[in-house]
Order: C-alpha cells, then sequence, then structure tokens
C-alpha cells in the first residue's frame, strides 16, 4: 500500500527558540504540548503533513529501549547527543497499523512492538481535545541515525486545524523530503517498503520515490551540497536532511530572508534555509505551479 508523507520530527534544545525561528520564516506555530515520557513539542501543520518541533524536558521520564519495544523518547535523546540538533524522524501516513507492522517485520526491517498513545491539544481558539496516535516503527540496519515509522490517527478530527495552516510566508503545501547517504542504492530496498511505492533511480546518486503526498529522494551528500548549496548531515548512513515546501510568494521570502541574513547562496526560484540558521535542517521553499 502507498504511504504519503505525515510529518517529519524537528529535534531541537529549546523548543521556544524552535517556535521563534519558523515564526521568522513566516510559519504559523502551535502550542506547546507535553508526551508522558519527558518530550513536548510543537506541531507546524500543512494540509495532511507537519513538522513536529521536539525538545527533550525531562530526561528521567523516557523509557529505555528493548529488543522489540522502539523508545521514541530514547531514539531522539540519543539522536541529540550524537548529532545534536536536526531532522531526526519521518513518519508516513498510517492506516492499518498491524498490517504495517507485519508487512516491516516480514521485510526484516521491524520486531517492534506497535505504540499507542493519546495526549491533550490545544486548538487555536484555546479549547482543550485529545489528540490519538498509533505507530508502527521500521528500522534501517544500514541508517541508524534516522528513525522510521507509520502514523495513524485515532482522533484527526481534534488534530488538524485550518487556522493552523495557514501561513504568511504563503506556503501551501509540502513538496517532499529529501535524505542523505553515502551509497543511496543501500537503502532503496529499505525504503520501498516503508514508503510502499518504488524507489527508483534519477542519477548514478540519486533515487526519488513518489508518495501519494510529497517524494521522497535520497542522494549521495555530495550531491545535496551541490544541489542546494549547504553542507549535507555527517555520518556514514542514511540521514534525514532537508523539507521541500512550494509557495507562491518565493520572492518575497528570499527577500526577508535576505535582510535577515537566513538565506545564503542564491538559486533562482528556490529559497534554501541553511542548517545554521534552521536548527540543523535544511529548510526549501519551492516556487508554486498552477497545478500545486
Amino acid at each position: 500500500m502507498r504511504r504519503g508523507l505525515d510529518h517529519v520530527v524537528h529535534l531541537v534544545r529549546d523548543l521556544d527558540a524552535a517556535g521563534e525561528v519558523y515564526d521568522l520564516l513566516g510559519f504559523t506555530v502551535g502550542a506547546r504540548n507535553r508526551h508522558p515520557w519527558g518530550t513536548e513539542n510543537r506541531i507546524i501543520q500543512t494540509p495532511g503533513f507537519f513538522i513536529e518541533l521536539l525538545q527533550v524536558v525531562e530526561p528521567e521520564k523516557i523509557p529505555p529501549a528493548t529488543e522489540t519495544a522502539f523508545s521514541f523518547g530514547a531514539f531522539n535523546q540519543g539522536f541529540l547527543e550524537t548529532n545534536g540538533e536536526g531532522l531526526s524522524m519521518l513518519a508516513l501516513e498510517g492506516r492499518d497499523p498491524a498490517a504495517e507492522k507485519a508487512s516491516f517485520d516480514a521485510a526484516g526491517f521491524g520486531g517492534f512492538d506497535l505504540f499507542e498513545f493519546a495526549r491533550n491539544a490545544r486548538r487555536p481558539d484555546g479549547q482543550e481535545v485529545e489528540v490519538g496516535f498509533c505507530l508502527a516503527f521500521a528500522r534501517d540496519p544500514a541508517g541508524p541515525d534516522v528513525g522510521l515509522f507509520t502514523c495513524t490517527q485515532s482522533r484527526p478530527e481534534n488534530f488538524w486545524s485550518a487556522d493552523l495552516q495557514r501561513h504568511s510566508n504563503q506556503v501551501t503545501a509540502m513538496a517532499g523530503v529529501v535524505l542523505v547517504a553515502d551509497v543511496p542504492a543501500q537503502h532503496q530496498a529499505f525504503l520501498e517498503t516503508v514508503t510502499g511505492t518504488p524507489v527508483r533511480r534519477a542519477l548514478a546518486e540519486w533515487f526519488v520515490g513518489e508518495t501519494p503526498r510529497g517524494n521522497v529522494d535520497v542522494m549521495s551528500r555530495g550531491l545535496f551540497t551541490e544541489r542546494y548549496g549547504v553542507p549535507a548531515p555527517g555520518g556514514e548512513g542514511l540521514r534525514l536532511a532537508a523539507v521541500r515546501f512550494t509557495t507562491p510568494g518565493v520572492a518575497e521570502l528570499s527577500r526577508a530572508l535576505a535582510a535577515r541574513r537566513m538565506v545564503e547562496e542564491a538559486i533562482e526560484g528556490v529559497v534554501v534555509v541553511p542548517p545554521r540558521a534552521a536548527l540543523g535542517a535544511t529548510l526549501v521553499f519551492e516556487q508554486a505551479t498552477a497545478a500545486a
């Protein structure tokens, strides 16, 4: 089953400071939410996709991982210690968590229990509601520094908000995510398993999977830097490097961010916010077309 992109986790050390950065980028940032296992988040929504800004606030509450229990908190705590701030996890939209887990297990990328939880959320009007999620985790043995899972919501009507999807940067949609690896072909089978869609070679060092919501690009670190003009995340394995958005306001956004010294190299029709300005992440804004 083909799965669209659901969200990414952007791990940060200071959730309020991260909210200010995304506000400067022209995004509407949601209120702070608390997880029972020691992390807190803030959400930036586009239709059907969101960025989860995440901070470890109570490390003593984080449960350890076991052979069959993937610990969301422990993974992100370890990621922060090893890699610092940045894009740590990618979630695909889930519909049937048990079937997704079975698919990951059969392909040799699973073995983890399903993880179901609920938390309170505050809507833009101040109303407090409950949201619920069920996660099915997958792990690439050759990519220990990126977490992938499917996310099935039990109360989506309480989560999605049209008000939170209105942004002054005029972002209309998420176009995709970009991963990097020393040998992109080494991760083709894993990415095909978690996305449920073919991941085909575009160039010698670049593979692309077209999901129902956004593309998954995986390319070499050198090609990433050549294409976007910014450094790729370090390491030898698979890493989540960038999120791509579309907006009709690229020119205006470029001028505004250049004035704030948040962008560097000019690329026609594209604004690239580098890791130094976006807390370890690369954020790419592309000109929206009539069909976008």
